[in-house]
């Protein structure tokens, strides 16, 4: 098949594994409180297919819908938003358990900090983030967009008050862009959800910021009677989010972690590739990185979030394009009884994914290496909701992008 899904069992050599302690539950303990120091903050749904479950025949299927979180339809203001406080708390001589919302738009705080300018570049959700987060503590903001960003997604950022481009090179590019932008601006920050050598701080601070996600999850697990998922499947571009999520659950379960699956568009599979190569070092891929995946169209690997992932994965997989639009729709047009999803391009790949899984023999050596089977329960993240509605409903209306 040409645009079959392909993956690598995890052979790489491990690590010493320090980057693990960035995810300790202290950290993570932190960053959820201060997310909940916002009046926007709720916990967002885990919603529990139960009778996708059942169809896919597995014992429990639990995806978290961040479409829902502080009313921008994605997860990824919880990195830039904590990432600005830990600065700001630096800065400032204190403890980031002082930033709290309420003294973060004090006429007190403006007196005593003032305004920094955080520069970032981004597909759509994580600018979106940072110009939100950047509006209500009374900063700036400026966003670079890679060739080929959806208008939709500019026009939310630019409704946050930030100033933002769509630049002709592609988001690898764009994050060197505003890198250079920041060094050479009075207080300006680069707030970026990757790390590379020198620039290792504010990514790991971006990464606890993820953790609120990963640590209501665990919450919300029990409280319907799991104390803990057999598997995790969590999608990556440079692969914070995938870091996060994997170091907080190995954390929380250090003699018993999850089996951990990773899953990259195919356009951009860095990590694909490391873990096919099998010698513990990174890849990167390069080009204008096509992929319906939007969000993870990243090339080049987080270096903190490598670390994390070379240790503790099972398997990294490499989808084309169909096996997202395939969970858009799954997610999107339920099994009678279970809750409606509505998952983005970046979103609802692992949902593709695990329909493939277990509906065919084609992925059977797949299934049969991560044991998945009637015993079971799956948590997966819809990192986003419908932040490009064109884009979403050429997918759900007009069956673009067919299934394979």
């Amino acid at each position: 098949m040409k645009d079959s899904i392909k993956w690598a069992g995890n052979r790489m050599p491990k690590s010493d594994d320090r980057q693990l302690a960035v995810m300790a539950l202290s950290n993570v303990a932190k960053a959820r409180f201060f997310h909940s120091s916002f009046p926007q903050y709720s916990i967002t749904p885990l919603a529990r297919l139960d009778g996708m479950a059942k169809y896919l025949g597995l014992a429990g299927l639990y995806v978290k819908d961040e479409s829902y979180r502080f009313g921008l339809n994605a997860f990824k203001v919880l990195g830039g938003s904590f990432a600005m406080a830990r600065y700001i708390a630096g800065e400032m001589g204190r403890d980031v358990s002082e930033m709290t919302y309420d003294y973060l738009t004090s006429e007190a705080f403006r007196r005593e900090f003032g305004q920094a300018t955080f520069f970032t570049a981004t597909d759509g959700n994580h600018g979106r983030g940072v110009a939100w987060a950047a509006n209500k503590l009374g900063q700036k903001a400026v966003v670079h967009m890679p060739k080929g960003s959806s208008q939709a997604r500019f026009d939310n950022i630019a409704r946050e008050g930030a100033a933002v481009t769509i630049e002709d090179v592609n988001y690898d590019d764009c994050v060197r862009m505003a890198a250079a932008e920041a060094a050479v601006t009075p207080h300006g920050v680069m707030v970026q959800d990757t790390a590379w050598e020198g620039y290792e701080e504010i990514p790991t601070w971006i990464m606890q910021g993820y953790g609120t996600m990963a640590n209501e999850c665990a919450d919300q697990l029990r409280q319907v009677g799991v104390n803990r998922p057999t598997h995790v499947f969590v999608q990556a571009g440079v692969g914070s989010l995938a870091g996060a999520v994997i170091g907080y659950f190995t954390n929380l379960f250090p003699s018993d972690p999850p089996k951990f699956v990773v899953m990259e568009a195919r356009a951009a599979d860095c990590l694909y590739r490391g873990a096919l190569a099998g010698d513990g070092a990174p890849r990167i891929v390069e080009g204008d990185l096509q992929t319906i995946m939007a969000g993870l169209a990243c090339g080049e690997p987080n270096t903190i979030s490598w670390d994390i992932l070379r240790n503790h994965v099972s398997a990294f997989v490499s989808c084309p394009d169909w096996v997202s639009a395939r969970g858009m729709r799954m997610l999107g047009v339920p099994v009678k009884g279970d809750p409606v999803v509505i998952s983005g391009e970046s979103g609802a790949v692992g949902m593709g994914l695990l329909a493939a899984l277990m509906e065919t023999d084609a992925y059977r050596d797949l299934r049969e290496a991560l044991e998945l089977d009637r015993f079971s329960q799956v948590l997966m993240f819809s990192t986003e909701g419908n932040t490009d509605p064109m884009k979403f409903r050429k997918v759900l209306w007009d069956g673009e992008y067919p299934t394979v």
